[in-house]
């Protein structure tokens, strides 16, 4: 390889370097993107370095043929009108004073027919409880578009977003219909609206399914009535409902109930939601799935699915035989025949072992015409030991003309009746036993409480709780036993001061008395005799204990005098002035009258 060879390879390339930078001193800009639609207005724009320099001659070219040319302009708006106007754009610009002249890229536009349709693809369509979902907005593979977000409900439909910004994705926290479209170029050009999503709120409220009959085995062509029930405050509000099945999902309804004949192709999961009738857009989850098994045959177990050895157990094959009478009854335990009858539907056994639990099903089979059904599966587990009941009480005080409440409970199986009793320190008695499935009493008497379950045919009892001592409040609490002490000291205090109150007024009265009385008795020894005949009378009413010797100047001291108080009959005549007192002081060391 010569030397003249590496010199015309490096000439090659610098040209061509230099030669490609010269050419893309001006560069074609198209907006709003190079994918546009019939009556879109595009705007095509022709830059360059020019400097200072105002004479250029621009020149827009589609497929190396000349557009536009312009002394001024370097800019081109035209609105689009067909499909030919798809094609590669270049621009250049030329200086007239130095004949220079720049060459642009090339841009490839594409002109498609039609009005796009704008996309709107929801996060999800259930926004969960105090939660939201995300909206995305877009138009196909083109480029530059703004959104406008538009919301209804039943009532109104407004336009919840449009601004400037590119915001193709939004976040909403509220039910309804939702749809978007995409804006751009100037002026305005608008795609059509997207299709409608409708996004559904979840509110807090709770439902399940109920049905009847409440075991989720039943009979094939037997009727089924399936209840939504509203929870948590749900009985203030109308409602409608809305089922789901294992073949179709219903509309909404104002009923809360579905009602139908069931098959064999009728089982699997059913479940409900509900909304409020003023708001459509809002609505329940999904219940909890109510599992309906259809079968010909149904086996049923009694008391329970999990039984105490020593407990009878009860296996019941029933089919919708209607007048046949011909059929044969079988109870299968783990695949294996257990029992055999062409006249006995059921099997009654008591329990030896766990080595009884298994899975049971039963069939029938009528000979005539060589008909079998076969039953549903029920898991029987058999617990080793005899099971002791629980009382829990709802407290152990009872409060002053109150009740508590006590629970009876025996684990996790179920169809216990329960027994209760009751002792204090003279007797011990049971307090409640009926056929109803009583787990819950309330009782109002203290006392020391227990309980034990029973069921089956014959009885079976579990083993009787531990003792749970029931106190019933005094009839005062502390606070009102320290009132009432307060007061009877008040009260007390109070009496005997009004009492020595009294007693100095009567020893004032007395002495005051005492003088006068003393000159009478002294004048008139006879009527001396009949007042002190008083002392001795039965209409006496007072007496004080506690007096005073007399002395010359009649007052009266010491322990020696003894005070009697005397009601006289007001209805006596008034003549006398000594029986005209209320009250008579008698001396007591004077001698008694005759």
């Amino acid at each position: 390889m010569g030397p003249t060879f590496l010199c015309e390879l490096g000439l090659f390339f610098l040209c061509t370097l230099l030669c490609s930078g010269h050419a893309q001193d001006a560069v074609l800009t198209v907006e709003p993107s190079s994918t546009i639609f019939i009556g879109e207005t595009v705007s095509f724009k022709c830059d360059m370095k020019e400097g200072k320099h105002t004479d250029w001659e621009y020149k827009i070219i589609m497929d190396g043929r000349e557009l536009f040319n312009s002394n001024t302009n370097k800019d081109l708006r035209l609105k689009v009108a067909s499909t030919a106007q798809s094609g590669k754009y270049s621009c250049s610009a030329h200086r007239k004073s130095s004949q220079n002249t720049k060459n642009s890229n090339t841009v490839s536009v594409t002109v498609k027919a039609g009005k796009p349709r704008a996309t709107l693809t929801p996060g999800s369509t259930i926004i969960s409880v105090g939660g939201s979902v995300t909206l995305t907005c877009s138009v196909g593979s083109s480029a530059d578009w703004k959104y406008e977000w538009f919301r209804r409900d039943q009532n109104t439909e407004v336009q919840i977003r449009t601004d400037d910004q590119q915001n193709r994705v939004i976040r909403v926290s509220e039910g309804g219909i939702y749809h978007c479209r995409g804006r751009r170029g100037n002026p305005d050009y608008y795609t059509d609206k997207s299709d409608d999503v409708t996004i559904e709120k979840t509110i807090s409220n709770k439902v399940v399914v109920k049905g009847r009959p409440s075991w989720p085995q039943i009979l094939s062509s037997e009727t089924i009535s399936l209840t939504c029930e509203v929870q948590e405050g749900g009985e203030t509000t109308e409602w409608e409902y809305r089922w789901r099945g294992p073949k179709q999902t219903t509309q909404w309804t104002h009923n809360n109930y579905w009602i139908f004949n069931v098959s064999e192709s009728s089982s699997g999961d059913y479940m409900c939601k509900s909304r409020r009738r003023d708001d459509s857009y809002s609505s329940t989850e999904w219940s909890e799935a109510f599992n309906l098994s259809v079968s010909n045959a149904v086996l049923t177990v009694e008391p329970s699915s999990t039984i105490f050895i020593g407990e009878t157990v009860s296996f019941k094959c029933e089919v919708k035989e209607g007048k046949h009478t011909d059929w044969e009854y079988k109870i299968i335990m783990d695949g294996r025949e257990l029992f055999n009858s062409s006249t006995n539907k059921g099997l009654r056994l008591k329990v030896a072992s766990t080595a009884q639990s298994g899975k049971y099903s039963c069939s029938a089979h009528r000979k005539s015409s060589q008909n079998t059904k076969n039953s549903n599966t029920v898991s029987v587990t058999v617990k080793a030991g005899k099971p002791r009941a629980t009382l829990t009480p709802g407290s152990t005080i009872i409060p002053v003309g109150g009740s508590v409440t006590l629970t009876c409970s025996v684990g996790s199986s179920a169809g216990w009746k329960y027994e209760w009793f009751r002792r204090d320190p003279n007797t011990d008695v049971k307090i409640r036993t009926d056929d109803q499935q009583n787990r819950v009493i309330r009782v109002s008497e203290g006392g020391i409480y227990r309980c034990r379950g029973r069921r089956g045919n014959p009885d079976y009892y579990t083993d009787k709780s531990d003792d749970v001592t029931i106190e019933i409040t005094s009839v005062l609490s502390s606070e009102s036993s320290s009132f009432l002490m307060i007061a009877g000291l008040i009260s007390g205090t109070t009496f005997i001061f009004l009492l020595l109150l009294l007693c100095c007024c009567m020893k004032s009265k007395v002495f005051n008395k005492g003088s006068a009385d003393d000159q009478r008795v002294s004048q008139d020894e006879d009527q001396q005799q009949v007042y002190s005949s008083l002392l001795h009378g039965d209409r006496c009413v007072y007496e004080t204990i506690r007096g005073s010797k007399s002395t010359d100047t009649g007052q009266i001291e010491g322990d020696s005098c003894v005070i009697h108080f005397k009601v006289i009959n007001k209805t006596q005549p008034r003549g006398d002035p000594e029986e005209s007192s209320d009250y008579y002081n008698v001396n007591p060391n004077s001698s008694p009258g005759p």
